[in-house]
């Protein structure tokens, strides 16, 4: 009797361990594309578009003013429809879009992209900025970006830029969801309270914090540069990817809510990698 029950506690907690694996979300490779990319940084869905747009740094240097930067297209396929879809940049990072508008952040200033026209018209300067990476947009048309460098986010009203947080450490992805606002810190996912306030909702990610992008309610997927893709539940974090020992990196996301697919920029390798969330 004993050695039965022995075995029957075996036999159940193996059982146990088998469901929460098979529970544990998880990333599902769909596809890669072409390594023809231009040391992309980031990705953004365009689910009115149907279409993907993707910022190449290029260049020699992720911060330099050489004007080699472009934004690229790419089908929901995987397929790349225009290398340079865009060009006459430095070196972009983040985008949003508001309408018809791509706003991409370009060093020290934000670029306006006419996405019917496929040209850049306005350039927003920002007055002592430094090192602006990431965008996000709000429901009222609210541009915000963050500065890396100086530990700031600015927010652009009626193309007209004003400091609205500092004090942060080295702030990079952002993200402006339902009303709530969401930064990435060295390693942490913040939310910036209505008093400007911030309150942690997780810490210990890689340092390299990127992109963030919200699942559904307490749940968010993070990507960090340096090839570290996290999914966050209220204050807990499961390592999804880590592509860090093949030195692969996975810089800023973009994610497909609706298909639950997060498309993977790899920066040097230059490709965008899709996968589905299980």
């Amino acid at each position: 009797m004993k050695q039965s029950a022995l075995l029957f506690v075996a036999a159940l907690l193996a059982f146990s361990s088998s469901a929460l694996a098979a529970s544990a979300p998880q990333l599902v490779k769909k596809w890669e594309t072409a390594a023809e990319l231009k040391t992309p940084e980031s990705v953004l869905f365009d689910p009115a578009g149907k279409v993907l747009y993707v910022s190449n740094i290029d260049g020699k240097e992720p911060w330099g003013k050489d004007g080699a930067g472009s934004i690229a297209k790419v089908g929901l396929d995987g397929k790349i429809i225009a290398v340079e879809w865009v060009k006459g940049m430095n070196a972009p990072k983040g985008m949003g879009l508001v309408k018809d508008r791509l706003y991409v952040a370009d060093i020290d200033r934000v670029m306006v992209i006419d996405v019917a026209k496929a040209a850049i018209v306005e350039t927003i300067a920002i007055a002592g900025s430094e090192q602006l990476n990431d965008i996000t947009t709000d429901k009222a048309g609210v541009v915000y970006v963050s500065d890396m460098k100086a530990g700031k986010i600015y927010a652009i009203t009626h193309g007209k830029p004003a400091v609205w947080v500092e004090g942060l450490k080295h702030p990079n992805g952002v993200l402006a969801q339902g009303g709530n606002f969401y930064v990435l810190d060295s390693g942490a996912l913040l939310k910036v309270n209505k008093d400007k306030s911030r309150t942690t909702i997780v810490d210990g990610l890689d340092a390299s914090t990127d992109g963030v992008e919200h699942v559904k309610g307490d749940e968010f997927i993070v990507s960090c540069w340096a090839g570290a893709v996290y999914h966050v539940k209220g204050n807990q974090k499961t390592l999804l990817l880590d592509t860090r020992p093949q030195k692969v990196n996975s810089a800023d996301i973009g994610y497909d809510r609706k298909g639950r697919i997060v498309y993977v920029p790899t920066f040097w390798t230059n490709t965008v990698v899709a996968y589905e969330l299980k």
